[in-house]
């Protein structure tokens, strides 16, 4: 039985498809431009006139928030608090990307059965409870934009466009409700690399998506556990495998990023589950004392980033807040700091939870943790700007029998980048 279960676990991992949950179906570019505006009504003019192609391309920076989050198995309550992890006491997002690890506990039912997708949909009824209580909080709010930054401080509906889940790994990415129409190509791509190397208790679930011009590519990976030599290349071979394996639909036309280092805009979040190389009393020592610059200089995914092969060309933010693992549930304690069972693992504090990335197009403003006490792991959570490409596509018409005079009407979203000249 168990070689036919672990058999067809395999054949269900999809690599690069459309098999993923979203507000709105896959591969309905017609109807999203018409749903936006942007299927150009062809002017009237006389014979005199000619109409002619015209393309105009500008850049538009975006607001992204990511976050990463081990829940240990914890199913939330529908009472759990999700402002501090979404900080919705700030300006709003535009876009807003969410990794979890551990939605349900990693035993054998769960990586060799059917995903529970009851999880998925009672993290994102949270996620969505929370997003949009501005908007109806607001619904009359001031609506002045700030267009040149392409970043909108008003009271908003967020859609999700993307939400997947293998094993204990679960990523859902929402977007403003009038960005939706811009979005296109969602994809996602899983990769297992747990149990015989192909299993889901570990890897990741990637997902790739295109607005206006540009392609993002969001990694939520789960790694290797433990603090041993081997335990660190494992880690180091999961990455590799991630990267060699994962790959998305090319698209009818062939021009679309297929592997994840392809895509314009690529971040990593998960659980990556490097540790500190230094002894265990002395990196607690350090910790009490809050000596972060020490442990950095000892912390393996930062030594990989800085003379590593495996994340050459990646960056990380400044690491200013204390390791995020191993506490005890529902307090502040770090696990091991007070007597425990004799046959039960010590776990040293370390900076397991991280958000790099890759390339260029993204300026990070802040890289912090949330303090929801639930899981062992706290949350980890970072604000970018995102620049993006914009092809502004309208007709030109040239009326011969009054001038030479150029008369250019564009059809956009009049919201967000309405423009006319003459």
């Amino acid at each position: 039985m168990w070689p036919r279960l672990v058999a067809n676990k395999i054949l269900r991992k999809s690599v690069g498809s459309n098999n993923f949950v979203a507000d709105f179906p896959p591969d309905t570019d017609q109807k999203l431009l018409e749903a936006s505006g942007l299927v150009d009504e062809r002017p009237s003019f006389t014979s005199k006139s000619i109409l002619l192609e015209q393309h105009k391309t500008t850049h538009l920076n975006y607001k992204v928030f990511v976050s990463t989050w081990n829940v240990g198995g914890i199913v939330p309550d529908d009472g759990l608090d999700m402002d501090d992890l979404l900080e919705t006491h700030k300006t709003p997002s535009d876009i807003y990307v969410l990794g979890f690890q551990e939605v349900v506990p990693l035993r054998a039912s769960n990586v060799l059965g059917s995903d529970n997708n009851k999880v998925s949909v009672k993290w994102n009824s949270l996620i969505r409870e929370t997003l949009n209580k501005r908007a109806v909080a607001e619904p009359h709010r001031d609506k002045d934009l700030s267009e040149s930054k392409g970043i909108n401080s008003i009271a908003q509906d967020f859609r999700c466009i993307i939400s997947k889940q293998m094993v204990g790994i679960l990523i859902t990415v929402w977007v403003r409700g009038d960005l939706w129409p811009y979005i296109q190509h969602p994809s996602v791509s899983c990769v297992g690399c747990g149990i015989m190397g192909c299993l889901g208790n570990k890897g990741s679930v990637s997902v790739r998506f295109q607005l206006h011009e540009t392609s993002f590519c969001f990694v939520c990976c789960h790694l290797a556990s433990g603090g041993r030599d081997r335990d660190e290349r494992q880690r180091n071979s999961d990455v590799n495998e991630i990267l060699a394996r994962s790959s998305f639909p090319r698209g009818s036309s062939l021009d679309l990023p297929k592997k994840i280092l392809d895509h314009d805009r690529v971040i990593f979040l998960g659980d990556l589950n490097y540790r500190i190389s230094l002894p265990e009393d002395k990196t607690r020592l350090l910790v009490k004392s809050k000596e972060w610059n020490i442990l950095l200089e000892n912390d393996q995914l930062s030594m990989e980033i800085l003379n590593g092969q495996n994340f050459k060309g990646w960056q990380e933010g400044i690491v200013k807040f204390a390791p995020t693992y191993k506490y005890i549930p529902n307090s502040d304690l770090y696990y091991g700091c007070i007597t425990y069972k004799k046959d039960e693992k010590k776990r040293a504090p370390a900076w397991c939870d991280r958000i790099i990335w890759y390339g260029g197009g993204l300026k990070q403003h802040e890289y912090t943790r949330g303090e929801t006490k639930i899981s062992d792991h706290r949350p980890v959570k970072a604000i970018f700007t995102a620049e993006v490409t914009v092809i502004r596509r309208g007709k030109k018409i040239r009326n011969f029998f009054f001038s030479d005079r150029f008369e250019d009407t564009v059809a956009v979203d009049s919201k967000d980048y309405s423009w006319i000249s003459t």
